[in-house]
């Protein structure tokens, strides 16, 4: 199979789904990586571009790691995508999925606390409509240390897992990859840490009985003939 991963930052693909891209890759699946922004654009002051420089080079380091087979960079400005035309974000990862034409599709929590996450959650359901052409037959959505857990205290917009998936065998290629994010890494216990992210994924394991998992919500599963 294809499989795109959209992640809204850099790092954020590999916190979401590190360990469930590693199982892709030893099953044979073909993975893509689509990282949408580029911070020096939208918040210069802030992150200016050597840190974005930095942040890729990491990623593209943590993607060999795990044995993406292609990470496209969008220039789409962070953290201002709310002020950002969405449409246009719409369209170029519509693109992208026609080129490449996923069958899995792995997106943000749209309950996220960085506004970022849900802007690109629904752009990507925008490009992953169901129409007859469309390559897309599954849509998950993934957790991400930091983010989620800090995410709004309300229903709509909790992260409530029903599809989980071990990854006992290839957890450690997930730390290995984000350690190749020493820009981005934190200390213990800081949730975008090493730790935090075994506590998760032995959390999330302990729920199906299994050593590690990653969990994800289904956006969407189509079945055709």
């Amino acid at each position: 199979m294809n499989i795109l991963v959209v992640a809204p930052h850099a790092d954020d693909e590999v916190l979401g789904c590190g360990a469930s891209i590693a199982r892709h890759v030893a099953a044979g699946d073909k993975v893509a990586v689509a990282i949408m922004t580029n911070a020096s654009l939208g918040a210069p002051e802030i992150f200016p571009v050597a840190a974005v420089e930095t942040a890729r080079r990491e990623a593209q380091r943590a993607h060999a790691l795990l044995g993406v087979q292609r990470t496209v960079f969008f220039d789409f400005p962070a953290p201002r995508l709310d002020q950002y035309p969405r449409y246009k974000i719409s369209q170029s990862l519509g693109e992208a999925i026609a080129e490449f034409r996923p069958e899995t599709v792995y997106v943000p929590h749209r309950g996220d606390l960085h506004h970022d996450h849900a802007v690109v959650f629904g752009a990507a359901l925008v490009a992953c409509r169901p129409l007859a052409q469309s390559s897309v037959r599954n849509i998950y959505a993934y957790e991400t240390l930091s983010e989620t857990e800090w995410g709004h205290p309300f229903g709509d917009d909790a992260f409530i897992p029903d599809h989980f998936v071990e990854v006992s065998s290839v957890f450690s290629k997930k730390l290995d990859a984000m350690r190749c994010f020493a820009s981005q890494l934190k200390d213990s216990p800081h949730p975008r840490s090493l730790d935090a992210m075994d506590a998760l994924a032995r959390f999330r394991g302990a729920t199906i009985s299994v050593k590690h998992a990653e969990a994800f919500m289904t956006v969407r599963t189509v079945l055709r003939e």
